[in-house]
């Protein structure tokens, strides 16, 4: 039998480039994975335009699942919380020095995401700003992370799950160092544990680091200024955080100039 060699005709080879063309087109779209600037409708419209049959592409974790930071706190700051701690007390003022600042509760769920839940609220601090070794009189609040498990005031609870301690020892007279009158100021104030024992009222005195670190370091009433070494929130405020702060969150303050938290 004689047997031809036959020349594909125009047809023959147009067909045959264009079916090479579209394997590779495909292998291009669905073979190669995704640069990282491909979003998944990217690559569904691409999929789409191809009219083929696109394998399913890998899913990927929606951005919402991945736990967020704490705002505004560094990885420092934030080895010092401690792990079962969900709930968060942010105070941050702008400089080493200033006396005025802000604050915030947050929360963190289950997955792990910190959410805000109160504030922001503007607040007062010590008169000369901050500092990490806080003595007796230096008129600066003491920077760092505390717990805060006890509260009081002299006007009765307001529904705190914090215990809480009503008494009328809760005075402060006289003025501020702005000459604005201090009355009210302990209507409502929350322990922070600098220096005390926790686990008792706020006008427990004794000092576990000796009288000369200074003590009885609150959240209370704003009165209109710096304080000496507190802070201080509007009465509003100050209910608020009251009702919000639950123990079985191990609640802490995070407080400090914001460069300092930061860290």
């Amino acid at each position: 039998m004689h047997v031809r060699n036959v020349r594909p005709g125009p047809r023959v080879v147009t067909a045959a480039l264009c079916a090479t063309l579209a394997l590779v087109g495909y292998l291009k779209v669905y073979d190669q994975p995704p640069g990282p600037e491909a979003a998944p409708g990217a690559r569904a419209s691409a999929a789409k335009n191809t009219g083929a049959d696109a394998p399913p592409l890998p899913a990927r974790t929606p951005e919402a699942q991945v736990p967020s930071v704490l705002p505004g706190v560094g990885p420092v700051t934030r080895t010092r919380i401690p792990d079962g701690t969900s709930q968060v007390f942010v105070v941050t003022g702008r400089t080493q020095d200033t006396n005025v600042a802000t604050a915030t509760l947050y929360e963190r769920d289950a997955a792990g995401r910190w959410s805000r839940t109160a504030g922001p609220w503007s607040a007062h601090n010590a008169l000369r700003g901050w500092t990490d070794d806080h003595w007796a009189g230096d008129l600066r609040s003491p920077t760092g992370v505390f717990r805060l498990g006890d509260a009081g005031g002299r006007l009765p609870d307001p529904g705190s799950q914090l215990p809480y301690d009503e008494d009328e020892e809760f005075v402060s007279p006289g003025v501020g160092f702005l000459g604005e009158p201090l009355e009210g100021s302990f209507d409502y104030v929350v322990a922070i544990d600098y220096n005390r024992v926790p686990g008792t009222t706020p006008l427990n005195k004794e000092r576990p680091l000796g009288l000369e670190k200074g003590g009885g370091v609150w959240v209370h009433v704003d009165h209109g200024g710096p304080t000496q070494a507190c802070i201080s929130l509007t009465t509003d405020a100050m209910r608020e955080l009251l009702l919000a702060l639950d123990p079985a969150k191990e609640p802490v303050i995070v407080m400090g100039p914001a460069d300092k938290v930061g860290r």
